[in-house]
C-alpha cells in the first residue's frame, strides 16, 4: 500500500516549487490569493460611531473587552463623553476568583463520582480559563459593578494571562484532589476547606492584578483631559447604577446560528458560567437571516452588539479582511476542503473563538447586506485601523453568536426565547470559551 501511495503521488515540477515554498514559510502566505488583494471598499451605508480601540494584548479576555465596549459606547453617547474605558482588570480579578469557586464547588458536588466519570474528567481538564461569554459579563457586573480603567489599571499579568492562569489551574487541581480525598469530611468541613483554598487563590490574584477597588473618586473629563465636574465618591455598584443601569440578563438575548441543532429552540450548557450562583450560558438558536435582520435594526439605531465568530478562518490579518476568497488552500494541497458549517461544527473543525463588537453593515439598494464591520480589541494598529471587515458570505459561514437588546427582536424571537431550555453537557462543541 505504501509503495502504491508513493507511486501515485510523484511530485511534479510545479508541485516541487510548492514543496520548497512550504519548507520555507507558512501555508497562509503561500495560499494568499493575490487577485483578492485589490484595495478594499471601506464604505458602509450604516455604522455606529465609536471612539478609540481597546487592546487585550496577550490575554484571552476578548469576551470581557467586547462586553465592556458595548457598554462604554452607550455611556459615551448618553453622557457626551469624548472617551471612556472601563477597567477590564477589575472585573477579571473577580472572574478568576468566581471561576475558581465554581470549579472547587463542582468538585465537591461530584466528589462521589469516579475520576473517570466524564464530567469529573472534564472539570479537571478545564479548571479555569481566561475566556468567557456575555453571560459572564452580565453576572460579574450584577455582582461587582464597574469602575473606570484609571481606577484599577492593567498590569503585565492581566495583559499576559496565559502563564498566570496555568499556575492558578495547577493550584486548583491540587486543591480539588485534596477535597476529593477528604472522604470523611462533612459538608460544613468541606466548605471550610474550600474557603481556605479560595483565600490562597485570592492572594495569588492580588499579587497578579492588584487589590480590587471598593471605593473611588471620579468625574468626567473633556477632550483635553480636564475634569469638568466636581469629583464624586462611588462604589463600583453605585457607579454602574448611575452611568449604565441596565439589567443585562433581562434586557438582552443571546442568538446563535448552529445548523447542527433545531432552530427556534433555546439551549444552555452545564458549567458554562462564570459564577457558581450565576447563570449558565443560554442562547436561542435561529437561522442566519433572522440574526441579520436584528443586527441591521440595531446598527441603524446606533447600538453596538456583542458578536462572536471563528475569527482566524480566511482572515487576512494585515488588512483586517475576512473573506472566503482570501486564500486558495485547495490549489496549494491539490485536495478539496468541502465541509459546510454544520459539518465543521460536528467534527470540531470550527467554533466560536473570538468576541468583537459589531458596529457597521453595508447594504445594497434592496437592503441586503454586502459586508459587515466589527470593532476589535487587538489594538488600533491591527487590521483595518483596529477593525475587521467581513464579507456577507464569510459572515454566513463563520459567524456564531450575537447579543441583542430585546427592543430590536421580532415577536417570534421574543416568544421563542421564553421556552424552557435544553441542557447540554459541559463537553458540548458549543461550550463557549471565547478568547
Amino acid at each position: 500500500m505504501l509503495a502504491r501511495f508513493a507511486k501515485e503521488n510523484q511530485i511534479t515540477g510545479s508541485e516541487k516549487a510548492i514543496k520548497n515554498a512550504l519548507a520555507a514559510g507558512p501555508v497562509s502566505a503561500l495560499a494568499l490569493n493575490q487577485e483578492n488583494q485589490v484595495e478594499q471598499n471601506t464604505y458602509f451605508s450604516n455604522t455606529v460611531p465609536s471612539k478609540g480601540i481597546t487592546d487585550q494584548e496577550s490575554s484571552g479576555r476578548c469576551w470581557l473587552f467586547t462586553g465592556l465596549n458595548v457598554l462604554r459606547a452607550k455611556m459615551m453617547k448618553e453622557h457626551s463623553l469624548p472617551s471612556m474605558e472601563f477597567s477590564q482588570n477589575y472585573l477579571f480579578f473577580y472572574d478568576q476568583l468566581e471561576k475558581s469557586n465554581l470549579f472547587l464547588q463542582a468538585i465537591i458536588d461530584t466528589r462521589k463520582k469516579p475520576m473517570d466519570d466524564q464530567t469529573v474528567r472534564w472539570l479537571f481538564q478545564n479548571p479555569l480559563s481566561d475566556g468567557g461569554t456575555f453571560t459572564g459579563v452580565a453576572d460579574l457586573i450584577a455582582k461587582y459593578g464597574l469602575v473606570p480603567k484609571g481606577v484599577m489599571p492593567e498590569t503585565y499579568t492581566s495583559n499576559h494571562t496565559y502563564q498566570f492562569t496555568q499556575f492558578l489551574s495547577r493550584k486548583l487541581r491540587e486543591d480539588a484532589l485534596a477535597l476529593r480525598d477528604n472522604t470523611k469530611a462533612s459538608d460544613k468541613e468541606l466548605m471550610a476547606q474550600k474557603e481556605k483554598y479560595l483565600s490562597e487563590i485570592y492572594h495569588m490574584l492580588t499579587l497578579g492584578f492588584g487589590s480590587p477597588v471598593t471605593e473611588f473618586m471620579w468625574a468626567p473629563k473633556d477632550r483635553d483631559g480636564r475634569i469638568v465636574n466636581t469629583p464624586e465618591r462611588y462604589t463600583p455598584q453605585s457607579f454602574y447604577k448611575e452611568y449604565i443601569n441596565l439589567d443585562l440578563h433581562n434586557d438582552y438575548i443571546m442568538l446563535m446560528n448552529d445548523p447542527t441543532r433545531d432552530y427556534w429552540k433555546t439551549y444552555e450548557i452545564q458549567y458554562d458560567r462564570h459564577t457558581y450562583d450565576g447563570h449558565n450560558w443560554l442562547y436561542l438558536n435561529v437561522p442566519m437571516q433572522d440574526i441579520k435582520e436584528v443586527a441591521i435594526a440595531s446598527i441603524k439605531d446606533s447600538t453596538m452588539m456583542y458578536f462572536s465568530c471563528d475569527v482566524n478562518k480566511f482572515l487576512d490579518r494585515s488588512r483586517g479582511i475576512a473573506d472566503l476568497a482570501n486564500y486558495d488552500y485547495d490549489a496549494i494541497f491539490g485536495v478539496h476542503f468541502g465541509m459546510d458549517k454544520a459539518q465543521r461544527i460536528k467534527s470540531f473543525d470550527s467554533g466560536s473563538t473570538h468576541a468583537m463588537t459589531l458596529k457597521a453593515v453595508d447594504l445594497d439598494d434592496n437592503g441586503k447586506p454586502i459586508k459587515w464591520m466589527v470593532e476589535n480589541s487587538w489594538g488600533a494598529g491591527s487590521g483595518h485601523q483596529g477593525h475587521i471587515i467581513m464579507t456577507d458570505e464569510w459572515f454566513d459561514n463563520y459567524m456564531f453568536r450575537l447579543v441583542i437588546n430585546k427592543k430590536y427582536a421580532s415577536e417570534k424571537i421574543l416568544k421563542a426565547s421564553q421556552q424552557k431550555p435544553t441542557l447540554l453537557p459541559c463537553w458540548d462543541p458549543m461550550f463557549s470559551a471565547e478568547e
